[in-house]
């Protein structure tokens, strides 16, 4: 007879730990309460002006804090009484709260008189894809998600359709894409354009229409918007309008139409090829891109003709399409140079790959930022991006380009960055660009990210514990046999000599982690730079697990000790995962 083995199974449930204060912050409690119990609404005060850094910081700040705190501690509907005053764990509990002390502002404070160029502003490209470039859904759905965002761009490629009401589809051209319709999108964009920032929204069409298209499309857009739409003077202008101004306004960007029509009849339309790639044909020649090959860039002189446009005429009543375009493109002769000329009685958009702004970043870096000094410069990812992926988008933003464009379904780091720039100012979507990247210097040089600067600020980080994974994650998540072994990886993304990462120890066996770890980070250009954390779960069999991760604008970080909450890879906030960190600047 056999031996049998019997195996008895147990499901394992891990004893979350309670985690105390940092040390730092008992300290703290004991000198402003004077070695109390209870910290009193004044002591409070002091604390946040003192120890927070909050100069602003009143008794009636504080005592709303203590409201607060109070209500949470107590159940809906019990009565107690207001005494006013915090134990260490209230103290405790609001430092650890991103509802109540978050790491960055959540008010619009920068000027936004200045013109559109002066802004760095949050854009899409190709809004309507859901997924893949080659044959996933077109749908509203991205479209919105990325209003209720606050991103301010959206990318609207527009093709002739036989199946449809208007005649337009959208869709990614030469693909297998299932289109939209042009007039879902833009009902979409009518709805929800300004749910998240009362600025301007800005739609680029990239145009592949029939002249009689393209004015039902004008049609479409002046029936749909109405008064939300911004309509441009007759004569070219000197200078963008600024956000203010263009508050809940909705703008049109693309190439006048007769200079679509020329740019497909002389190169063609290629598969998976952006209309906008015309735009850098000198990208594609040898590495010292002094090419006479015909640049395709926006608001440049227009072939005589075509201020006779005649789709008024064929549509009577109804506005021309090309007179919806506040944004112009346009179509001038010559090579990079000649694209990059800065003309003192006009502005307009230049679109370049991603890999065209690195060649003339490369080679003409100081042409590239004065342009944008007064011009938009807009930046696409490359055509062999199929699967939605991004680029560093931080070469653009070093020039000053203003659009940089990006598939936000892409999710990873780069898209990561781009989430934490237009945290920023509130999250309106648009954020001033450093005054050094709209400045000429001394005999009229401009800002070289590659330049070696001195230290001009130094971020001193310290990481003392995280919390929420039990909450957010099942217990076997991680580990199925033992609780997770976090590690925090923190550092900045900036100019070249500022790009750094550092990361904790692992804390082996624990949902609550405590490292107490500091890293300093000496910042040559603070204005550009963006403070990364990441969380993962060491592994020792596989890859690490991911658990989160944040990006925050250094300029906006409150010092002090602060609640980060953390977002999963496609930046969706989790419930209760979060950090708490100091940030000092020396």
């Amino acid at each position: 007879m056999g031996t049998y083995r019997i195996c008895m199974c147990f499901k394992r449930k891990y004893k979350v730990k309670e985690t105390g204060p940092p040390q730092e912050v008992k300290e703290a409690f004991k000198k402003y309460t004077e070695g109390g119990n209870q910290m009193t609404v004044e002591q409070l005060t002091r604390f946040l002006v003192e120890f927070q850094g909050e100069s602003g910081a009143s008794t009636s700040d504080a005592g709303q804090i203590v409201e607060q705190l109070l209500q949470k501690r107590y159940p809906v509907g019990t009565k107690y009484t207001k005494k006013y005053t915090l134990t260490l764990d209230d103290l405790n509990r609001y430092l650890f709260s991103p509802d109540l002390n978050p790491p960055i502002g959540d008010q619009v404070y920068q000027d936004m008189t200045a013109p559109l160029s002066h802004y760095f502003t949050y854009t899409g490209h190709n809004s309507y894809l859901t997924g893949n470039q080659i044959n996933s859904d077109c749908s509203v759905v991205p479209i919105i998600k990325a209003l209720k965002r606050g991103v301010r761009v959206v990318e609207l490629d527009i093709w002739p359709s036989d199946d449809t009401t208007h005649g337009v589809h959208v869709y990614h051209g030469w693909t297998l894409t299932t289109p939209v319709e042009i007039i879902e999108c833009l009902k979409s964009i009518r709805e929800h354009a300004f749910s998240a920032s009362p600025y301007p929204v800005i739609i680029t069409l990239e145009d592949h229409l029939t002249p009689d298209l393209q004015a039902k499309v004008a049609q479409l857009i002046t029936q749909t918007f109405e008064d939300m739409l911004f309509y441009p003077q007759p004569e070219r202008l000197k200078e963008f309008h600024s956000p203010e101004e263009l508050k809940y306004r909705i703008i049109i960007s693309t190439k006048p139409p007769k200079e679509y029509l020329k740019a497909k009849s002389e190169k063609g339309n290629k598969p998976h090829e952006e209309n906008d790639s015309d735009e850098d044909a000198w990208a594609k020649a040898p590495s010292d891109l002094t090419t006479d090959q015909e640049v395709v860039t926006s608001g440049s002189d227009s072939s005589p003709d075509e201020d006779n446009d005649d789709c008024e005429s064929r549509l009577p009543g109804v506005c021309t399409y090309k007179s919806l375009i506040a944004i112009h493109a346009g179509k001038p002769k010559g090579g990079l140079k000649e694209a990059l000329k800065v003309e003192l009685e006009k502005v307009r958009r230049l679109s370049l790959s991603e890999q065209a702004l690195e060649k003339a970043t490369s080679s003409h870096g100081t042409d590239v930022i004065r342009f944008t000094q007064r011009n938009i410069l807009r930046v696409y990812p490359k055509g062999t991006r199929l699967n939605s992926s991004n680029y560093n988008p931080l070469i653009g933003w070093m020039h000053g380009a203003q659009m940089v464009a990006f598939n936000m379904q892409g999710y990873g780091k780069y898209l990561w960055l781009m989430h934490g720039m237009f945290r920023s100012n509130g999250g309106c979507g648009y954020v001033k660009k450093p005054d050094f990247l709209m400045k000429l210097g001394p005999d009229n040089s401009v800002f070289d990210p590659k330049a070696k600067l001195q230290v001009k600020k130094t971020l001193k980080v310290k990481v003392y514990m995280g919390d929420g994974w039990h909450s957010d994650f099942s217990q076997r998540h991680f580990d199925s046999f033992s609780p997770p072994d976090f590690y925090t990886r923190v550092g900045i993304a900036g100019v070249p000599a500022d790009k750094v990462m550092k990361e904790t120890k692992t804390k082996q066996d624990d949902w609550s982690p405590v490292w107490d770890e500091e890293f300093i980070f000496p910042l040559t250009v603070p204005e550009l730079a963006l403070l990364r954390v990441e969380v993962n779960e060491h592994d020792i069999s596989r890859n690490d697990d991911f658990a989160g991760q944040n990006c925050l604008p250094v300029w906006e970080l409150r010092p002090g000790i602060r609640a980060i909450p953390l977002f999963n890879r496609k930046g969706e906030k989790y419930n209760s995962v979060r950090l708490l960190m100091r940030f000092e600047f020396i």
